[in-house]
């Protein structure tokens, strides 16, 4: 049985990181995020890449826990509160029982992609505001191979609860960076060797006519005022042919059909 530190009050200062949930995703954690559900804390645990500092768990949960919570590392605090102190700790009722508290670490973007292979697939973000999107692009790099994902200033956080759930815990695995107010992200890519794709209805090329080079990124914007012209006119912009009538898809949409034939093409 994994050793838990049992909680009763909800003010006790040990989980002061776990108070009231959603109002602190408005406002930050000072370099913490919360990650929510057994799956996610799988991914945060077998993942490595952003440290682990404690987890919470209503404590009907723990024996099925014992496998994910087993090889946790030392000093990794484990602490079980019965399911209604759990609920008023989080300000919210916790269904799935689990959350746990990591800590960021991120590379700086230069770093991130001079560690890239010879071979490799990024996904560049420009203004990407909503978490369910930016879940879901995180989920499809993971699921396609990207080998890494590179946001401007503009793009909200990936690590903001709903996202890492919408993702499924890829933005946890998934390594990414963000570059700083005023940086281009397409000029990042370039000059770091990347052919530079993005994808608009303005395209020049169908997607079934892109051939990837060895290094290949392709950038995703906002739905609604999609990729400024300028962008498009320093990179090959591609489209996705639709039904007449008709030329807009989910960014998320698009990001999964557009990784899934570069993943066809580089395997090919």
């Amino acid at each position: 049985m994994v050793a838990a530190i049992r909680i009763d009050d909800p003010d006790d200062p040990r989980v002061q990181p776990y108070r009231a949930v959603r109002e602190r995703d408005l406002v930050g954690r000072s370099g913490l995020f919360v990650a929510e559900g057994r799956v996610v804390l799988e991914k945060l645990v077998a993942g490595g890449r952003h440290p682990l500092r404690s987890v919470l768990v209503a404590e009907h949960r723990l024996v099925g826990l014992e496998d994910v919570l087993a090889p946790l590392a030392d000093g990794v605090l484990v602490y079980a509160a019965g399911q209604a102190v759990m609920d008023v700790i989080a300000g919210f009722p916790i269904h799935r029982g689990i959350l746990a508290v990591g800590a960021r670490a991120e590379p700086s973007p230069g770093s991130l992609l001079a560690a890239l292979p010879e071979r490799a697939l990024v996904v560049g973000l420009s203004a990407i505001a909503n978490h369910d999107n930016m879940g879901g692009i995180f989920r499809n790099a993971a699921a396609f191979g990207a080998d890494a994902v590179l946001l401007d200033a503009a793009c909200c956080d990936p690590l903001y609860r709903k996202a890492i759930r919408v993702s499924v815990g890829a933005a946890l695995t998934t390594p990414f960076a963000r570059l700083g107010a005023g940086q281009d992200v397409a000029g990042a890519l370039a000059g770091a060797g990347f052919q530079v794709l993005a994808l608009s209805p303005r395209g020049e090329i169908e997607l079934d006519e892109v051939r990837p080079s060895p290094r290949t990124a392709v950038i995703f914007g906002a739905e609604g005022p999609g990729l400024a012209g300028e962008l498009l006119t320093r990179t090959t912009a591609v489209r996705i042919a639709m039904a007449g009538g008709f030329d807009s898809l989910n960014v998320a949409t698009t990001s999964g059909i557009v990784l899934h034939r570069l993943a066809r093409l580089r395997a090919g």
